[in-house]
């Protein structure tokens, strides 16, 4: 509890730990306000995590919550920058663990191109549990360019970046013993995005696929834009591994969390370059084509399944267990 004081501890807890992994002009000063160059128009994004365990196959909490905050500002048509970072840390936390969780952060924030500017850390009663929340913001282009779910028209073209439910399934296994090589997804997509727009892909949505699963988000498209969308089943990749998960546990991959899965809706004349971007990125070698933009009710989204049906899809309902961020 001491490290949470204000005192020496804590001053030794930031220089032995944040200061020595966070390392840069801007964090040395320890001013209470970052002061960093800025831009005419920017994004500013928020975001926690709680996620249990701290570790799983494929990343850790300090990775997931670089990505997640990196990856919502892309999402936006941002250049992520700056991040800030709070640790809520329960007594009895090892400072191993954190030193770790720590590393991965720095790591994963060098990857991502961004600085970590500021931070805070508090300590409470508790036994051992250790939450992130971060702040991030990023550049947007000069021109005016801009993304939203309202934009999408008939014709456009629906692309997922790689497979579906990796880090929902990892987490879920972590959880409950199960033994599989598994990996979760968890991954910066600034790089994809930033491949569509220096193509000239013209984008109208994207969002990374998180909670409520691609299903949900898709749903929330089809609602903002008036206008309906057709997913074809037998072209939504899903490993072998994560579909037999499923099958086992009652899951629907289309409802499952992704922390390094983007969707993008792009006009129909695009979709070959946008499809060419999106697997030529470091982490875009499953892309596909799974959908586009019909005529038919508005605000719904269908999927063409295999067998030759159509379902009606709609948001996630009550809890999607697990929670990962």
């Amino acid at each position: 509890m001491a490290h949470g004081s204000g005192g020496k501890a804590t001053s030794e807890l930031i220089s032995s730990i944040f200061a020595r992994y966070f390392d840069n002009p801007v964090l040395a000063k320890m001013e209470d306000a970052a002061v960093v160059p800025g831009a005419a128009r920017i994004a500013m994004t928020t975001d926690s995590f709680v996620v249990t365990p701290l570790f799983f196959a494929g990343g850790d909490i300090g990775r997931l919550a670089v990505c997640g905050t990196v990856n919502d500002l892309a999402m936006s048509g941002a250049t992520p920058m700056y991040l800030t970072c709070g640790f809520i840390l329960e007594e009895g936390v090892e400072i191993a663990v954190l030193e770790r969780i720590v590393f991965s952060m720095a790591e994963t924030a060098r990857e991502a191109g961004v600085l970590i500017v500021a931070g805070d850390t508090k300590v409470i009663e508790g036994k051992g549990g250790l939450y992130i929340n971060t702040a991030g913001v990023g550049f947007l282009p000069e021109g005016g360019f801009a993304v939203s779910s309202a934009f999408c028209e008939e014709g456009d073209v629906i692309l997922l970046s790689g497979t579906l439910g990796d880090h929902h399934a990892a987490i879920l296994s972590a959880r409950m013993g199960i033994t599989n090589t598994i990996m979760s997804d968890c991954a910066p997509l600034h790089g994809m995005v930033s491949a569509l727009l220096q193509n000239n892909v013209r984008v109208k949505a994207m969002r990374d696929v998180t909670r409520g699963g691609l299903a949900t988000i898709l749903h929330e498209f089809a609602a903002a834009s008036n206008k309906c969308l057709r997913l074809e089943e037998d072209q939504i990749p899903v490993t072998d591994q994560v579909r037999g998960l499923c099958g086992i546990l009652g899951l629907d991959p289309l409802y499952m969390g992704n922390e390094g899965k983007m969707v993008a809706v792009v006009a129909g004349e695009d979709a070959a370059l946008a499809l060419c971007c999106l697997q030529k990125s470091a982490y875009g070698k499953a892309a596909a084509i799974i959908g586009e933009v019909i005529r038919g009710e508005e605000g719904t989204l269908l999927l063409h399944t295999q067998t030759g049906g159509v379902r009606v899809l709609t948001e996630l309902y009550g809890e999607g267990l697990p929670r990962i961020c």
